[in-house]
């Protein structure tokens, strides 16, 4: 039986409303339910999937505990702790589905017995077996823990950073798709099948040790950069092209993890990566939320404390003479930040960079970004020829764009419309659709 209420009474009084109706309480409700959900998503399937041990199990439980929300809330009105009362009721769906399935039985009188597990995931201090002390402990931040436990080392890396993408920051098969260079079906797919083995052999998820934390180190700043990458650039048909609070978190959780590992040259490099980056953030668009590109973007309005954190990271990194791949985007990021104007930019420097890149990350996203600094360095027609080159891109939209730009560039005004017609069939961000459509305007 769905509790009522989890510790007793209701935030907005001794009922619902007196006098309101039926639509009014219920949008109350739905409203407490989105922000509950919104900021304690990762708590509460974190915790769920620790104590179930299984992905399906634990999703499909909170499901079922946000249906009963949205029956029970309305009328006896919202909890005074809606995120205990979500995961209380989860943990009781997810159990009576494990009761119903024989194979699973043992392991529900195990969650059944285990008390301790319950108080701990009910504690807002943090989910997950944390009797030792270590470094992530002692830090005392929820996400970067729960990053490095569901990054667990007996998954492939795409596994680890797909699940995690999904579990801790929420995002959808889609996102995480265009991630992998996949289609949203491919990847959900690819989600199933990562689930199921983490159920099938009994993998435990639990906050890591601090000796244990290097192993699943690569995994967990893949993860903060997709972070910091989706809420860079907005997937989907909203109206909007950042998502401002994900990239903040992006960059707090990799400052934080600066902290936690200042010895790790890469860690240092990634925070310094998303600093800079987001330093731009007041300027990607204009007034009217139109994009914005680099070149033309106010440089006078980037954030100057941003840059200069970043810039102090990334030497603190080049010290340890261990160059990595975060290492050499920041160094890439930092050119942009030092150039008073773009007519000033090194683009030299830029393509120099890329190159090196290229070697320690060989894909053809890197290769795309070499040939626009190639371009830029010297002639649009070294750059097409280094495009041309280029496979598995056929899909990513930015790909076609570049082609388009250069193609203008030399003057092949009917092959860069074209290039940009192909570009508009594969964006899916309405903002950058808009910019898209205005170029190929343009060039009439």
């Amino acid at each position: 039986m769905t509790p009522r209420r989890a510790h007793g009474g209701v935030a907005d009084g001794d009922g619902p409303e007196r006098g309101s109706g039926p639509a009014d309480r219920y949008a109350r409700a739905a409203a407490a339910l989105h922000q509950t959900f919104s900021a304690h998503r990762a708590r509460l399937l974190a915790g769920l999937v620790h104590r179930f041990n299984d992905f399906e199990v634990a999703e499909d439980a909170l499901a079922d505990a946000l249906e009963a929300a949205m029956r029970h809330w309305p009328k006896d009105g919202t909890p005074d702790d809606p995120v205990a009362w979500l995961l209380t009721v989860a943990r009781r769906r997810g159990l009576d589905r494990l009761r119903r399935v024989e194979a699973k039985q043992e392991r529900a009188r195990q969650s059944l017995a285990d008390a301790a597990t319950t108080a701990r995931e009910l504690n807002p201090a943090g989910v997950g077996d944390v009797e030792w002390q270590s470094g992530l402990t002692a830090l005392g931040d929820e996400r970067l823990a729960l990053v490095f436990t569901c990054c667990h080392p007996a998954l492939s890396l795409s596994a680890r950073v797909a699940l995690t993408l999904q579990a801790v920051c929420g995002l959808t098969a889609a996102d995480v798709g265009r991630v992998f260079l996949m289609s949203e079906a491919a990847m959900a797919q690819r989600l199933v099948r990562a689930k199921r083995r983490v159920r099938d052999t009994g993998i435990t998820f639990a906050v890591p040790s601090e000796a244990a934390l290097p192993e699943r180190l690569n995994s967990v700043l893949a993860v903060i950069y997709t972070m910091f990458t989706n809420g860079y650039v907005r997937g989907g048909r909203d109206d909007q092209l950042v998502q401002p609070a994900l990239c903040a978190e992006a960059v707090r959780v990799a400052k934080l993890l600066a902290v936690l590992m200042p010895d790790e040259p890469e860690v240092l490099g990634l925070a310094a990566l998303l600093l800079l980056q987001h330093s731009r953030r007041a300027t990607r668009t204009s007034p009217d939320g139109d994009l914005v590109t680099l070149e033309h973007q106010d440089r006078t309005q980037w954030d100057r404390d941003d840059i200069e954190e970043g810039l102090r990271l990334l030497r603190a990194a080049a010290r340890r003479t261990q160059p990595g791949t975060y290492q050499i985007q920041a160094a890439i990021a930092a050119e942009h930040a030092r150039a008073p104007s773009a007519e000033a930019t090194d683009w030299v420097v830029i393509a120099e960079l890329y190159a090196g890149l290229e070697e320690l990350d060989p894909s053809p996203v890197v290769a795309l970004n070499r040939a626009v600094a190639l371009a830029m360095a010297t002639t649009p027609q070294a750059g097409l020829e280094l495009l041309a080159r280029i496979t598995g891109l056929e899909r990513y939209h930015p790909y076609h764009v570049a082609r388009a730009e250069l193609l203008h560039r030399t003057g092949d005004t009917v092959s860069a419309r074209d290039a940009f017609v192909r570009a508009l069939n594969l964006v899916t961000n309405a903002v950058e659709e808009r910019h898209l459509q205005s170029r190929l305007a343009a060039l009439d």
